[in-house]
């Protein structure tokens, strides 16, 4: 074998390899995406149950405490839920703000007056 063969076969041998990347890149930022969304699905999920969860502990707690059976676990579990619903569209609001681009502040779809 001749050396410009040989160096021949490595050229095309790294465009090979560098196809392989960049198809591998671009296929895992997708997957990424896909899984970034999942995950925030998830936290929106935690932050409800999270919060009715706590509220009907607190409520449980206090029906012990003061002997009003099933009055406090009801009204805690209620606020509880509540307040989940509240931190699950905030944080619904704060991940639509970081997904859509800023608006410009361009003078399109404005009527001048001339």
């Amino acid at each position: 074998m001749s050396d410009p063969d040989h160096k021949r076969q490595m050229d095309e041998l790294s465009a090979k390899l560098e196809a392989y990347k960049a198809a591998q890149t671009s296929d895992k930022a997708h997957q990424e995406e896909h899984y970034s969304q999942a995950q925030h699905a998830w936290r929106m999920v935690t932050e409800m149950v999270a919060g009715l969860g706590i509220g009907f502990g607190i409520g449980y707690a206090l029906d012990e405490v003061l002997g009003t059976s099933p009055w406090m676990m009801v009204l805690f579990t209620l606020v509880g839920t509540a307040a989940g619903i509240n931190v699950m569209l905030r944080t619904a609001k704060e991940l639509q703000d970081t997904q859509t681009p800023p608006k410009t502040g361009g003078d399109e779809g404005t009527k001048d007056g001339d």
